[in-house]
């Protein structure tokens, strides 16, 4: 399987990327994890994306699909991908056709998780994430009051930024360029709706992403 999975902050694509990955034997491939390993290892491409960030800037497209297609190269690709957080706006989306083109591949579906921005907003206020692995975890995923992250024993916390005033700005920047990903895709026949509702199980929602792939 190779998959892009779409949908806005909160939404559950980290976690959703995990499930397929157990069960299609694919890799997770997310740009956080690439831009963190990049500058952990001080890699060439790491360190020129340290330059911007040490000045609060994004990291400039090209950097960023430079970085993805050698995350494609490496071994653990070769059963599959789900891209996760990438790409995010139709410029990226383009450079990662020819990235495919040029390597061969084709996407089988790209997955939107549609859910209602109020919802969002409830769930990334309230979610709290693992200092250890980073891992993020809502009420729905870990009960009230535990203080540390059910998969590696970390401390929990809150992260500054998901305030409503911050949340509402990121969902918006969403709204603005990444979301029109799903038209694009629409009209090249991959996309795949997957209905997320606000008390839906992780679950569930994976039952539901099953169940469009089957179509």
């Amino acid at each position: 399987m190779r998959l892009i999975l779409l949908g806005g902050p909160g939404s559950g694509k980290g976690t959703q990327a995990d499930f397929l990955k157990v069960k299609y034997g694919c890799a997770h491939i997310s740009t956080g994890d690439i831009l963190r390993k990049s500058l952990r290892e001080k890699t060439d491409l790491g360190l020129r994306a340290e330059t911007f960030m040490n000045k609060g800037e994004l990291v400039p497209d090209a950097i960023m699909v430079d970085m993805v297609e050698g995350r494609l190269r490496e071994d653990d690709v070769a059963g599959g991908f789900v891209m996760d957080g990438f790409p995010r706006d139709i410029p990226q989306a383009e450079a990662f056709d020819k990235i495919l083109n040029k390597m061969n591949y084709h996407l089988d579906a790209v997955l939107f998780l549609k859910i209602d921005e109020e919802v969002l907003v409830r769930r990334l206020t309230s979610r709290r994430v693992c200092r250890t692995c980073g891992k993020a975890w809502s009420p729905l995923t870990v009960a009230a009051g535990t203080e540390n992250c059910p998969d590696c024993g970390g401390e929990l916390y809150r992260r500054n930024d998901d305030n409503e005033q911050v949340v509402r700005h990121r969902i918006q920047i969403y709204k603005e360029h990444t979301e029109p990903l799903a038209a694009w895709y629409e009209d090249k026949g991959l996309l795949r709706v997957v209905e997320v509702k606000e008390h839906c199980m992780p679950k569930d929602t994976f039952n539901g992403i099953e169940a469009v792939l089957s179509l």
